[in-house]
């Protein structure tokens, strides 16, 4: 038998660094995006509890399936084991965007 594939997906929203966990990754249907679902976190009952990782689990909560822009995407990994989801600072963020282009201001 083979293991179900966990996926880490590492992208940019709000001024923030999100990296969550899923069970499936695709191109969506809707052009220039790509959908997330199953979304996985820790079901970890511990006294120290991580609150970037619970600020995620209530962002997320009900969710079942989420669209997120291909342009906000910095990678996506295939892992052997689920990690902490987490949200950090993209300030400090050492990826280099895609150019866009530049579109005059039509006033």
């Amino acid at each position: 038998m083979s293991k179900q594939p966990i996926f880490r997906i590492l992208f940019v929203n709000k001024g923030n660094n999100y990296e969550v966990y899923a069970k499936n990754v695709h191109q969506s249907f809707l052009y220039g995006f790509i959908e997330i679902e199953e979304l996985l976190f820790s079901n970890r009952s511990s006294l120290v509890v991580d609150p970037s990782e619970e600020k995620l689990k209530s962002e997320f909560e009900g969710v079942t399936r989420t669209q997120i822009p291909m342009h906000s995407i910095i990678r996506i990994d295939e892992v052997e084991k689920q990690g902490t989801a987490k949200i950090s600072d993209a300030s400090k963020n050492v990826v280099t965007p895609f150019p866009m282009p530049n579109v005059p201001n039509k006033n």
